[in-house]
């Protein structure tokens, strides 16, 4: 009971009275005033909406990706018996648990367009470029900039889960397959891949529900170098920068609150849509 008294009193009343306020029209300036459905029927025609939905789905496509290749490949090396092993687990679980903030400060260096350490790389050392990009300023590079941060950060967490999943596949298998001529590839392809499917269902749910999370790197990152959230044109706007903006700076709440569960019945179709091709893919 007290368990469910704190659960109701932080949780529950504070997500009622939100889907109560997103049929309202409510700015804090005035009283809210009942509007029925006009708040979710406007987000539907907002293009600005569609505009962070869309950034939203590409960001969520290329971390989510990223994190799963990255990590397995992590995943795989460090399930083998190299020299220094726990060690390199660490270095690549480090930036798991450090601040959002911290790193994307350190991010905002690297990609400062004048002095930034990426740029000293592409076009001082290595001549790859011929001049100095602004990555953050840029509408063609902004997002998939901030991108990058988030693929960088979360290979770690996504290397250990593999590696529990990896460490459950027994090794008789292996022996097995290497007995009948199997090589590295066919025992990856055969043997790995299919015995790693819950655990890749797993986190591609759980790295979706992440990426249209995403907002402390979006926030830092588009605000410090171009002075406003949404970056260059809009093109770092997200779903919760939008709805950030629209709450905070709009002073629209009763439409944000409408954007918010917009937000989680996407989350939760797609989350369904993903666990039952990843059951379907395993009972095949």
């Amino acid at each position: 009971l007290p368990g469910l008294a704190l659960y109701a009193a932080w949780v529950a009343l504070p997500l009622v009275n939100s889907f109560l306020l997103s049929f309202t029209d409510w700015s804090l300036t005035r009283p809210a005033t009942p509007v029925g459905f006009a708040n979710y029927a406007r987000a539907l025609s907002d293009p600005l909406f569609w505009r962070s939905f869309g950034s939203t789905v590409g960001y969520t496509i290329v971390t989510v990706a990223g994190q799963l290749v990255l990590g397995l490949g992590a995943a795989l090396l460090l399930n083998e018996r190299i020299p220094g092993r726990g060690i390199l687990r660490l270095v690549y679980y480090l930036p798991v648990i450090t601040s959002w903030v911290i790193v994307s400060l350190v991010f905002l260096y690297l990609y400062n367009g004048q002095a930034g350490a990426l740029n000293w790389l592409l076009v001082d050392v290595l001549g790859v470029l011929e001049r100095d990009v602004a990555w953050l300023a840029e509408p063609s590079t902004a997002l998939w900039a901030i991108a990058i941060l988030g693929i960088w950060k979360g290979i770690g967490w996504t290397m250990v889960v593999f590696l529990a999943g990896l460490q459950a596949v027994p090794d008789e298998l292996y022996e097995a397959a290497a007995m009948d001529g199997a090589g590295p590839w066919s025992k990856f392809r055969h043997i790995t891949l299919p015995l790693l499917r819950p655990t890749t269902s797993f986190l591609l749910v759980v790295l979706t529900i992440g990426g249209f999370n995403a907002f402390i790197s979006i926030f830092v990152l588009s605000s410090a170098a171009t002075g406003q959230v949404g970056g260059p044109l809009n093109s770092t706007d997200t779903l919760l920068t939008y709805l950030w903006k629209q709450s905070f700076a709009q002073l629209d709440l009763g439409y944000a609150a409408a954007l918010s569960f917009i937000v989680a019945a996407v989350i939760g179709v797609i989350s369904l849509i993903e666990l039952r091709v990843a059951r379907g893919m395993a009972s095949a």
